[in-house]
């Protein structure tokens, strides 16, 4: 029996060898309606939703609530476990998740409405999107004095690649884990978006108590986007590091923010972008 993640389609598998008919296994991609509701203000719609929708994102469904909590927390609305009263699915297809939080916690709805839909349909760019972070973060910066191994961290890429279940069945998902200085995998998560299995990971952490993750190195199994870095500096991590490439934004919030930032990440080295007193190299552990 598939998970939810996971669908059994039949392909045509095209080979020079010859041609079959046969089942394929590919990753599901749903859209997740995000709402907000303060506590004890319900309010119903026709869909049988409660509260504000926020934002719809296109998501592998499983651990909706940590993707809707994590969302939340990137975007400065929640900052600890206290903050969520509850979360639960509601209307009849499961893809409408409400998250309830404390009535005392100020919500400026119009300003979030139109800020998401900036950020959906690509309103800002350069300097103006660094800015807007942190007009919503306020002058975030991480002063962590985290120290890890050149080492160690070659060695992340195989064990974040070893929990990838969903990517092991369809090739079609991505990952985010975060580690201990020392190369330990503490937790993972995937979906089809890669900003999603990021809120995924930070929701969990929220919800355990586990925020900030000052003493935690983050991996991401592709490249590394501004989107990216924003959410793991509102997690506040000190390294991020990526097997694919950092595009010019993440270079310049990395910096700003303190993070160091590793590229290219590989068995025989990587690319350290910005802050690289953070990373130890195997000459100077002798």
């Amino acid at each position: 029996m598939k998970s939810p993640a996971h669908r059994d389609v039949l392909i045509d598998a095209l080979r020079d060898a010859g041609n079959a008919r046969r089942s394929d296994v590919i990753a599901v991609e749903e859209p997740l309606e995000i709402r907000l509701m303060r506590d004890g203000l319900p309010e119903a719609d026709e869909n049988g939703g409660t509260g504000r929708s926020i934002s719809v994102t296109m998501r592998t469904p499983g651990h909706d609530a940590e993707l809707a909590v994590g969302f939340l927390h990137g975007e400065g609305l929640l900052r600890a476990p206290r903050d969520v009263i509850s979360t639960g699915h509601c209307g009849p297809t499961g893809n409408i998740l409400r998250v309830t939080v404390r009535a005392d916690i100020p919500l400026d709805l119009a300003r979030l409405t139109r800020n998401f839909y900036s950020t959906s349909s690509c309103g800002v760019c350069g300097k103006a999107s660094i800015e807007a972070v942190s007009a919503t973060a306020g002058d975030r910066r991480i002063t962590s004095p985290l120290i890890v191994r050149e080492p160690v961290l070659r060695r992340l890429p195989d064990a974040l690649r070893a929990s990838q279940a969903g990517f092991a069945e369809t090739g079609g998902m991505h990952a985010v884990g975060i580690f201990t200085p020392e190369g330990e995998l503490i937790s993972s998560r995937e979906d089809v978006g890669r900003h999603n299995a990021m809120d995924k990971l930070v929701g969990a952490a929220l919800l355990a108590g586990d925020l900030p993750w000052s003493q935690r190195v983050v991996l991401l199994s592709g490249r590394a986007s501004f989107e990216l870095l924003q959410k793991a500096m509102m997690a506040g991590a000190p390294v991020v590091a990526a097997i694919g490439a950092p595009s010019t934004l993440a270079v310049e919030l990395a910096e700003s923010a303190g993070i160091t930032l590793v590229a290219f990440l590989r068995p025989g080295g990587c690319n350290v972008y910005t802050h690289p007193w953070r990373v130890t190299r195997a000459s100077q552990d002798a």
